[in-house]
């Protein structure tokens, strides 16, 4: 089979989709199938003049009326439809699989007779309304929302990554047990536990510094750490807009000492294996990928009760699993973590064993291809009937 794997961000992207995706066709290529990356490039912007109405609801009743984030989502699927067409013309696939909305939707307007997947790797809408950035029930937070249910309309199979971020989305579509869950996978040869021993506990967060990832959470709880006189040093990896809020308020609670901004770093993983404990208090996940690739470091885990964090840890035996907004609790559990290296060491370890049987890329390599087979035995059989009816009439 000939399948186009389309993406939003460049592949060299950290983290995410675009840490999966470019392995997941490196292994389908090695099995013989042809398997190609598509992605808008960040230099593309306001090239696309082309109208875009969508099927399931009137998109005039959101944009045009001085809503930048709506505008902004418009022009970025005109955008990436004059990419596709610019690029991809004439070109033929037997499937393409979208990994975002805006991939998706411009791929089936292009390949109306090409069968689109669509993965939903995340809510674009909670990480604004957790940033600030729009309200909950206002006109973003109502167009984003209906971009379910045109996905739905438009594409040929709808997929996700875990069962609560599937639930969340279903309010938005007609059918939401047709909804497929893949977890996302990781080439596990990419993450290699490293011997060590650390005299401090080395606490290690990787994020876009955002404050939907609860970032300020953790340096109170690490505040609270040091009350209690538990030694760490917390490192933060990634950058964003609130990093400078963020080492403010470390100074604040008298911790800066005790925290590292490391800024942007493209391979992360690289250095995870010489920490301790991965911790991300996170006020919203579809799954946490980090987490996943924490694990097959083979560190302890300590996250927030929602989401996909809470699909990848089971609390108490894999990581431990603390109320979202709650300083006080991240800290007991750090500080469980802290003082007793022979649990954490356990946990590291049943999260590295669990981390290698349901999120290794093997287990994705063999659920997607069952899905991408099943397409080109439905393309065929309706190809043959297709060629039946011409003879018989």
């Amino acid at each position: 089979m000939n399948i186009l794997q389309a993406l939003f961000f460049p592949p060299e992207q950290p983290g995410g989709v675009s840490s999966m995706v470019p392995y997941i066709g490196e292994r389908f290529r090695k099995l013989g199938w042809q398997m190609e990356l598509f992605s808008l490039p960040r230099r593309i912007r306001n090239k696309g003049q082309e109208e875009f109405e969508f099927a399931t609801f009137d998109r005039h009743a959101y944009s045009g009326k001085g809503n930048a984030i709506v505008d902004k989502y418009v022009q970025t699927l005109k955008d990436y439809l004059w990419w596709v067409k610019l690029r991809l013309a004439g070109q033929k696939f037997d499937l393409i699989h979208a990994h975002h909305p805006i991939a998706a939707l411009a791929m089936k307007r292009v390949f109306p007779d090409t069968p689109v997947l669509m993965t939903v790797h995340s809510s674009y809408e909670r990480e604004l309304i957790l940033n600030g950035r729009i309200k909950e029930g206002g006109p973003e937070h109502r167009f984003l929302t209906s971009i379910y249910g045109e996905l739905e309309h438009a594409t040929d199979r709808l997929m996700t990554v875990s069962h609560s971020f599937s639930q969340y989305i279903g309010k938005y579509l007609q059918e939401p047990e047709k909804t497929v869950v893949i977890p996302n996978g990781y080439d596990e040869k990419r993450f290699k536990p490293v011997p060590h021993e650390n005299e401090v506990t080395q606490l290690v967060t990787v994020c876009r510094l955002v404050p939907a990832k609860g970032l300020d959470i953790l340096l109170h709880a690490c505040a609270e750490l040091r009350k209690r006189g538990a030694p760490f040093v917390l490192h933060i990896i990634g950058d964003g807009p609130i990093r400078k809020e963020l080492e403010m308020l470390s100074q604040e609670l008298g911790i800066y000492d005790d925290t590292i901004f490391y800024g942007y770093m493209l391979h992360p993983e690289e250095m995870l294996p010489f920490f301790d404990v991965f911790v991300l208090p996170s006020r919203a996940e579809a799954f946490g990928s980090v987490f996943a690739e924490a694990a097959l470091c083979l560190l302890a885990l300590v996250g927030s009760n929602i989401g996909g964090i809470a699909e990848q840890i089971e609390d108490g035996t894999n990581g431990l699993l603390v109320p979202p907004e709650d300083p006080i609790a991240l800290a007991g559990a750090l500080e469980t973590v802290i003082n007793d290296p022979h649990f954490r060491y356990e946990m590291g370890r049943a999260a590295w064993n669990k981390a290698k049987k349901t999120y290794g890329l093997n287990r994705v390599i063999s659920e997607l291809k069952k899905i991408y087979l099943s397409f080109s035995t439905e393309t065929a059989a309706a190809e043959e009937e297709s060629e039946t009816y011409g003879e018989e009439s």
